[in-house]
């Protein structure tokens, strides 16, 4: 069973799914990515980061299986 996003706690479950260029990530994680140009992050609605992934369709189905509401941001 997945654990809700880690150390999150809010009432809302509307989380934002980002587009970001693997270019203005920190240098640490860049060296951790091979290959994408692009990331997926997932934010709440205050502007944390929950999660980074590779793939927006994973950013989605990782918010909905934490019973999160994924909205797009463009």
């Amino acid at each position: 069973m997945h654990e809700p996003f880690e150390g999150h706690q809010t009432d809302s479950r509307i989380v934002y799914v980002k587009a970001i260029d693997v270019t203005d990530l920190p240098d640490e994680v860049q060296g951790q990515i091979e290959g994408l140009e692009q990331l997926y992050a997932v934010h709440d609605s205050e502007g944390q980061q929950l999660a980074l992934v590779a793939d927006r369709n994973l950013a989605f189905r990782l918010a909905r299986q934490n019973d999160y509401a994924p909205v797009a941001v463009h």
